[in-house]
């Protein structure tokens, strides 16, 4: 299996200052909770400096003084900078997180929009898996960054910053050599870093190849299932879970020796402090009480070194997912509004006019390219699939497109609605550019109805109106009526309030047609679009969708694209595309006396179906 267009990226920089000031961004709208969080942050950090200098006043004062009063206002301050560290601590999970889940919230949002907003080119060469991935596993790391790491960083610095300054202005000499430690410190840290760095990438290389996987083959489960490759797949994907397993297992085993070695080294720096403080309070230059503060303090001061370690990790984390995220958002959208949106005529009848239209699908060939045989990014002719095609709709009027496979047929549509834009040539629509158009204006005015019908899994009231206010339900039944549906609909448990399933499975694949054919009613465009509407339901049902397709139709200007010849025999005018090109046009019978490709498809789809072939 290729798992080429699933994996990660490259592993970049550690800590690219760009990204960070664009993630920074994030943090403007909740400024006022950062402040908070830091002041919280500042406050605890003071309070871990607290307790062990009440340590060494109780040991070196109190005690000696045999002072109860001093000792019990020491003792009762310790507890209450316990609480107040409990306290504080609380405050700051619930503001750090608070924040995290919002900037998160705004990025899935971000990501959610653009994704709705880009074109079809773009979905032709991104996976869904890979899509997937961004807007759950990335922005999850991005929380993590800013929950755990971008504002606690400071908390883990606040803390070092006053540990320090209380051991250098208890006993600098101790404190120097409780320092000693460091550079072993910061060897282990950056070993660490190293590989764990490699680890986590491995992990998320392996999660995309199993979300890739997975999305795939549940998508697909009915091949699975029609092929036996139950068992196959199952192998597989136990294969991928194992790879996955294994490389979480390496980023366990660094950990585990990691924590370890810091524990030795900070129990290191502890029996130093008693060896050197030790003697010197033997000479008598160090009292009992600043030994056990510092031991109380060395304990407290290689946990912040710690956690900074493992922010590290994740601050690579969260570079190489906003990387990843950003790429997205930057994504250049090819088909856009214009800066001056034209308005429809708001009496257009619905006339299509395309003029020399020129396309070809994955081609970085920009719309308006001048020259005739123009050449992609790569220097190379691309594939056109249509050329030079021209052809006009009246108003009103019904034109069925036929053809080969790959002819353009389909091509024509997505063209039409805008789902991609010309590279050569342009198309009319009551006699404006369709670029010159707002594309919810241009869409509003074309319903379409597809082969493969695609329905939410809400219930099937939203699957006509798509959740649009401006349909009431009135409208909603009286399309079904007078398309047919409303006898299926009435039977379902929950009539018009029934949930569909996913992609609407709970319905025959007639039923989700005429379901389909009730939305674009309810929608009443001007300008109608049959895509293969009939091809995949039985006799029955193809003359129930034939009837509801004369109700649509009616008083519509419309496209009726069909392999099955039998079905566009009553259209005002066919169109045969034949190699991206209009290769004749005509009605029914006066393709038929020309004996052309028309006469020929039409011959071989009827002697093949065991039917003599009529004018």
């Amino acid at each position: 299996m290729a798992e080429g267009i699933h994996e990660e990226d490259a592993l970049g920089k550690a800590y690219d200052a760009r990204l960070m000031r664009r993630l920074l961004r994030y943090l403007r709208p909740y400024r006022v909770h950062v402040a908070l969080a830091l002041v919280i942050l500042l406050l605890g950090s003071a309070l871990a400096v607290v307790g062990p200098w009440i340590t060494q006043l109780v040991i070196d004062r109190a005690i000696p003084d045999s002072d109860t009063r001093l000792l019990t206002i020491l003792v009762s301050a310790f507890v209450v900078a316990l609480v107040l560290e409990f306290l504080l601590e609380y405050a700051q999970e619930l503001v750090t997180t608070w924040l995290g889940q919002s900037i998160m919230f705004d990025l899935r949002a971000e990501i959610f929009d653009k994704l709705q907003r880009l074109d079809l080119r773009f979905y032709d060469r991104n996976p869904i898996g890979r899509l997937m991935t961004r807007i759950t596993n990335d922005v999850e790391t991005l929380n993590t960054l800013f929950s755990s790491g971008v504002v606690t960083v400071f908390g883990d610095l606040f803390t070092l910053g006053f540990i320090v300054a209380a051991m250098l202005s208890m006993s600098w000499r101790l404190a120097l050599v409780a320092f000693s430690i460091l550079p072993l410190v910061f060897l282990a840290a950056f070993l660490f870093r190293a590989r764990i760095r490699v680890a986590y990438r491995d992990i998320r290389v392996r999660i995309a190849r199993i979300n890739a996987f997975l999305q795939e083959r549940i998508t697909g489960v009915r091949v699975v299932q029609l092929f036996n490759r139950e068992k196959a797949d199952a192998a597989r994907l136990a294969e991928l879970t194992e790879d996955h397993l294994q490389a979480h297992l390496r980023s366990i085993t660094y950990y585990a020796l990691f924590f370890p070695v810091i524990e030795f080294f900070t129990a290191l720096a502890l029996a130093l402090i008693i060896w050197y403080g030790g003697g010197r309070m033997l000479e008598g230059t160090v009292s009992v009480g600043v030994i056990a503060a510092f031991l109380q303090y060395a304990r407290r001061f290689f946990r912040p070194i710690q956690d900074l370690s493992e922010k590290y990790n994740l601050l690579q984390a969260a570079m190489a997912s906003s990387e990843r995220v950003f790429q997205l958002l930057d994504e250049e959208i090819r088909v856009v509004d214009p800066a001056q949106p034209r308005t429809l005529p708001p009496d257009g009848q619905g006339s299509i006019v395309f003029e020399n239209v020129w396309f070809a699908y994955g081609s970085d060939v920009h719309p308006g390219a001048a020259e005739r045989r123009s050449v992609d990014a790569t220097g190379a002719e691309p594939d056109w699939v249509l050329r030079d095609v021209s052809f006009r709709v009246a108003p009103g009027e019904k034109l069925a497109i036929v053809g080969h496979t790959g002819a353009g047929k389909t091509t024509l549509i997505n063209l039409l609605t805008r789902f991609y834009d010309v590279q050569r040539g342009r198309i009319l629509l009551d006699g404006v550019p369709i670029t010159d158009v707002a594309l919810a204006e241009l869409r509003s005015r074309i319903g379409l109805v597809l082969q493969d019908v695609f329905l939410f899994s809400q219930d099937v009231e939203y699957n006509i109106r798509l959740g649009s206010s401006e349909i009431p339900e009135e409208r909603i039944r009286d399309a079904a009526e007078r398309i047919g549906a409303a006898e299926f609909i009435e039977r379902l448990e929950g009539g018009y309030r029934q949930p569909l399933g996913e992609r609407g499975a709970s319905l025959s694949v007639g039923e989700r047609q005429l379901v389909s054919f009730a939305r674009a009613l309810a929608f009443d465009p001007a300008i109608l679009v049959l895509d293969e509407a009939t091809s995949s339901v039985d006799s029955d049902f193809e003359a129930r969708i034939e009837a509801a397709t004369d109700q649509l139709l009616a008083g519509r200007t419309s496209l009726v694209i069909a392999h099955r010849l039998s079905t566009v025999q009553n259209a005002d005018r066919i169109l045969v595309m034949h190699h991206g090109r209009v290769h004749e046009e005509g009605t029914h019978e006066e393709l038929l006396e020309r004996g052309g490709l028309y006469a020929r498809l039409h011959k071989l789809q009827f002697t093949s179906a065991g039917v003599s072939p009529k004018g």
